[in-house]
């Protein structure tokens, strides 16, 4: 089977929902378009100007319940849903929008842990990663964790960027340092991606129900699940196209 890419997704507030996309011009350098545009900082963060490590951040490591909220943006106006919580559309970057965000998201922070306390931007997607990347994941990796849980995964406890169809599980690992041609664009692959407590959570429910790190530890002696990339040449890229190791 020839590799090819099966799904697109950001995530406009890092780690409060996904959004997927039918096609997205990569630029040199920079994150995938509108991903992690804005990152909710709680109440102990200790921010610097620009970009900021998870620690700084509501994330779902910490609140499993984030992990099941969708997201849809419209121009600067991004519309939030929850199994638990009603529809919210809202302005992150309006600080009189601020209050209703934060009183929808309460009941979703878990009572123990830093609470949300405003929205930041740092002029590039927050990743996880200091540089601008974008992640890659491969859908034979995610076949082969869930068949060694016994249960279904879903691919949002991943919150990867793109999704790769047509490889051999973990082949993903032997594509770092090489440089991968999507579309019409060509990334160079980083490094692997070390996973945290948020990917046991149910993107569905929100509740945490399959120990992930554990299945990856004794199944391949590592948390590492994707791998960041960063776009060396420019280009629009769609679910379909061809994805061949340069």
């Amino acid at each position: 089977m020839t590799a090819r890419l099966a799904s697109i997704w950001r995530y406009p507030i890092k780690s409060h929902g996904r959004e997927e996309l039918a096609s997205v011009a990569l630029s040199e350098g920079d994150c995938l378009p509108g991903d992690r545009r804005w990152a909710v900082a709680h109440e102990a963060a200790r921010l610097q100007p620009g970009w900021n490590p998870c620690a700084n951040f509501h994330r779902g490591a910490k609140a499993a319940a984030l992990m099941a909220i969708t997201a849809r943006t419209e121009g600067d106006a991004v519309t939030l849903s929850h199994p638990d919580r009603p529809d919210l559309t809202f302005r992150p970057d309006m600080a009189e929008d601020l209050g209703a965000f934060l009183d929808w998201l309460a009941p979703l922070s878990p009572p123990d842990r830093a609470q949300p306390a405003r929205i930041v931007s740092a002029g590039r997607g927050m990743t996880d990663s200091d540089y601008a990347s974008v992640s890659i994941l491969g859908l034979a990796s995610l076949r082969a964790l869930s068949q060694r849980m016994g249960q279904d995964l879903s691919q949002h406890r991943f919150r990867g960027n793109l999704w790769v169809e047509g490889m051999a599980p973990f082949e993903e690992f032997d594509w770092i340092g090489r440089r991968l041609c999507i579309g019409e664009a060509v990334l160079e692959v980083r490094e692997p991606i070390t996973r945290c407590r948020a990917t046991m959570a149910n993107p569905e429910t929100g509740r945490v129900d399959a120990d992930t790190l554990t299945a990856l530890e004794g199944g391949w002696g590592h948390r590492d699940f994707g791998v960041y990339a960063v776009v060396v040449t420019p280009g629009r890229i769609a679910p379909e196209d061809g994805v061949t190791l340069l």
